[in-house]
């Protein structure tokens, strides 16, 4: 076993937590599964006894190599060699994902994933613990974000258990996390522009020491009214708002400015 560290590796080969993980994911034996960074198969094998299908993604070609060896005979196993955030994971029929991502590719993922959501059912991602921590938090927490909300907008997340260190070689520093978020039939809430929602989202939360007023400012110079108009006080920050109080600023700004950024992007 041979890890990259400018590649983030870290692998996992325990099979009882592996088991772990595919009870979390909810695979059922009709089901296509979508592994993003397969490593060695040690997770990709035990997937494919329990599912129809196994798309293992993995950029390492070295690794790839290796996966593909151990993999070649099993004929529900097709070995992809790219990166995950190219993969066109919206031309695939109804699937679920299961991940071990490196952690520095986590949110990049996340998102491209809830771009790619059309076909997708769930999504299973071990993960640092903080970061899955952010993505279930609720408003008044230090840890709510526009992860958090980004993500509770199309899914329902939630932390399954909790992975130490020391199951995985090499040992990172930090703990990691099962999250599992279930893909929601229509989004939590309804906006009448989704990439406006999400721009007014990240923009508020850009500068998180400023009062909404102040970090909406760059949206709008007459932010003051808009905010009235949704019925938030000036004073309030971003982590104070719930995904409603944010829905009722992007029907004002939309009311207000006509703007018209498209639908279908977190």
């Amino acid at each position: 076993m041979r890890a990259k560290k400018y590649l983030g590796q870290n692998f996992l080969f325990d099979p009882s937590i592996l088991r772990k993980i595919i009870d979390a994911a909810q695979i059922k034996p009709e089901d296509t599964v979508v592994e993003i960074g397969a490593g060695y198969g040690s997770l990709t094998i035990l997937l494919a006894e329990v599912s129809r299908k196994v798309i293992a993604i993995e950029f390492d070609n070295d690794i790839f190599n290796e996966l593909l060896e151990k993999t070649r005979f099993i004929p529900n196993i097709e070995a992809v060699n790219c990166d995950a955030l190219s993969f066109r994971y919206e031309e695939l029929e109804r699937f679920k994902v299961v991940a071990n991502i490196p952690y520095y590719i986590t949110t990049p993922i996340i998102f491209k994933l809830l771009e790619s959501r059309k076909n997708l059912e769930s999504i299973t991602l071990t993960i640092q613990k903080e970061v899955a921590e952010r993505i279930v938090a609720k408003p008044g927490r230090k840890d709510y974000g526009s992860l958090s909300l980004s993500v509770q907008f199309y899914t329902e997340p939630e932390i399954k258990f909790i992975i130490p260190a020391g199951a995985f070689r090499p040992v990172p520093k930090v703990d990691s996390a099962v999250v599992h978020m279930k893909m929601l039939k229509m989004p939590r809430i309804t906006v009448p522009d989704e990439r406006l929602f999400s721009k007014i989202v990240k923009t508020g939360f850009s500068q998180r020491r400023k009062t909404i007023l102040n970090a909406l400012k760059v949206l709008d110079a007459d932010v003051k009214e808009v905010l009235e108009s949704a019925g938030i006080e000036i004073t309030r920050r971003a982590e104070t708002l719930s995904m409603e109080d944010f829905g009722r600023l992007c029907e004002e700004f939309y009311k207000k400015k006509g703007l018209r950024l498209g639908k279908g992007s977190p």
